[in-house]
């Protein structure tokens, strides 16, 4: 799978990341009687999903922390919390590797299977083919901050419009053969696993981003940008790019970046 995330940037959105997520989807996960809880992060980057999650589930946990990069995981493996919700522990371990190469034998006494902002760099085969592991080791997923090509920037420009296409089309290119699904993503992974027959929970996870998160929002914009320029080259988006950092830098624009969220467990 291609997609690389440097560490600066990961821990930048990592606060936007944790208000963002669906909450309410936790407390429907369906988790086993006794035992040690066994949590397989699927492109863990800086550990982010388990600093969120694991102090919001009891009894003790141990995270399978799984990344193509060896430095993200190094970093992800000494920064994950040391005990959950009620005090137990939480141990970890990495795997590294290729998300998209996961197996059955993988998920072996696995108790959920999570992931963020990821599902857009999968295919639909790919994305089938890790809803078919899934439901046939019986684990449930939770998926988070999906992107769903939905951006409002206030105060809006005429230039907006434009460029939220050229990054949805970006989204959807063609790498090395593969057909990335970009903002369909989340749709694809419901539709498979609904086929596989279990139940699927779908959330809004937006990013709101207003004037103490300007930081955050002027370097979303660079990679935005950057984005919609590489695939409409015709755009000049120079002037705009200026414009609409120094506001957000500014405290003068808010960010609305649309996200999805999903859970799918058998009954």
């Amino acid at each position: 799978m291609t997609g690389e995330f440097s560490s600066t940037w990961l821990t930048l959105r990592e606060p936007a990341d944790a208000a963002a997520r669906a909450r309410d989807l936790i407390a429907t996960l369906r988790r086993p009687a006794g035992g040690e809880l066994v949590i397989r992060d699927l492109g863990c980057g800086t550990g982010s999903m388990g600093r969120w999650l694991a102090p919001q589930l009891p009894g003790p946990q141990r995270w399978v922390l799984q990344d193509r990069d060896p430095a993200l995981l190094a970093h992800a493996a000494t920064h994950l919390p040391a005990a959950a919700a009620d005090g137990t522990a939480v141990t970890v371990q990495t795997a590294e590797g290729d998300v998209t190469d996961l197996t059955v034998a993988d998920l072996a006494d696995t108790a959920l299977v999570t992931c963020s902002a990821l599902l857009d760099l999968f295919t639909t085969d790919e994305v089938a083919t890790l809803a078919q592991v899934c439901v046939a080791s019986d684990t449930p997923a939770l998926f988070t901050l999906s992107v769903v090509g939905e951006v409002v920037l206030d105060p809006p420009d005429p230039l907006d419009a434009e460029v939220t296409a050229a990054f949805n089309a970006h989204q959807r290119r063609t790498v090395g053969g593969r057909q990335l699904l970009g903002p369909e993503a989340v749709g694809a992974a419901a539709e498979a696993f609904a086929k596989a027959g279990v139940s699927v929970s779908v959330r809004p996870s937006p990013w709101q981003l207003g004037p103490e998160q300007g930081a955050l929002a002027a370097e979303w914009l660079r990679g935005w940008v950057a984005a919609a320029a590489e695939q409409r080259p015709d755009l000049d988006l120079d002037a705009y790019l200026v414009a609409r950092t120094a506001a957000a830098e500014a405290g003068r624009l808010r960010v609305t970046v649309g996200h999805q969220d999903l859970l799918a467990q058998k009954d």
